[in-house]
C-alpha cells in the first residue's frame, strides 16, 4: 500500500494519482486512449449507415475533392497504399465509391463518390458533431479552442513541422 500524506491521499509513491498529479509520462497513454475512445464512439454512431472505421475519412476526403487516385487518398489520410486499396475495394462493394479510369490518362484510376457516398456525408458530419459534443461535455468554448490548438501542436511536433502563428489561431 502506498504512503499517505497528511490529507490522507496517496503520495507520489502510491499506486493511485490525484487528478492534479499528472506528468509528461501520462501524456501518451492518455492521448492514445482518448483517440481510441473517440474512434470507437464515432464508429458506433456510423454503423447504422453501413460504414466501418476509417471509411468516413475516405468519404469526407472525396466530398472535398472527388476523383482522387488511391495513393493520394492514402497520403491524405495517413495510411499505407495497400490499406487504402483494400478499403476502396470494400467501399466499392458497399456502393459508396466507384473506380474509373482517368479521362486524360487511362493508366490512372481515380476514386469517385457514388450517389450513396454523397448521401452519407451529412450523416458522417452529424455523427462527428455528436461525438465532439459528447467528448467535450462540460468544456467551455475556451477549453475547446485550447484543446484543439494543443492537439494540432502535438500533431505538428510529431510530424516534424513547426506551426506558424497563423496555423495556431
Amino acid at each position: 500500500m502506498g504512503k499517505k500524506n497528511k490529507d490522507g491521499k496517496k503520495s507520489k509513491s502510491g499506486k493511485k494519482k490525484d487528478h492534479g498529479e499528472y506528468s509528461l509520462a501520462d501524456l501518451s497513454p492518455a492521448l492514445t486512449q482518448a483517440a481510441r475512445s473517440m474512434r470507437t464512439a464515432l464508429s458506433r454512431n456510423l454503423t447504422e449507415s453501413g460504414l466501418y472505421a476509417g471509411q468516413d475519412g475516405v468519404i469526407l476526403a472525396l466530398a472535398n475533392e472527388d476523383g482522387l487516385p488511391a495513393g493520394a487518398l492514402a497520403q491524405k489520410l495517413g495510411v499505407k497504399a495497400p490499406t487504402m486499396t483494400r478499403t476502396i475495394g470494400r467501399m466499392e462493394a458497399q456502393g459508396f465509391v466507384e473506380r474509373r479510369a482517368d479521362a486524360e490518362d487511362a493508366r490512372l484510376t481515380k476514386v469517385y463518390l457514388t450517389e450513396t457516398g454523397r448521401n452519407s456525408v451529412a450523416q458522417i458530419e452529424a455523427s462527428a458533431a455528436a461525438c465532439d459534443a459528447l467528448a467535450t461535455k462540460g468544456f467551455s468554448d475556451k477549453d475547446i479552442r485550447s484543446l484543439v490548438k494543443l492537439l494540432r501542436a502535438i500533431d505538428g511536433n510529431l510530424l516534424g513541422v513547426e506551426l506558424t502563428e497563423e496555423d495556431e489561431s
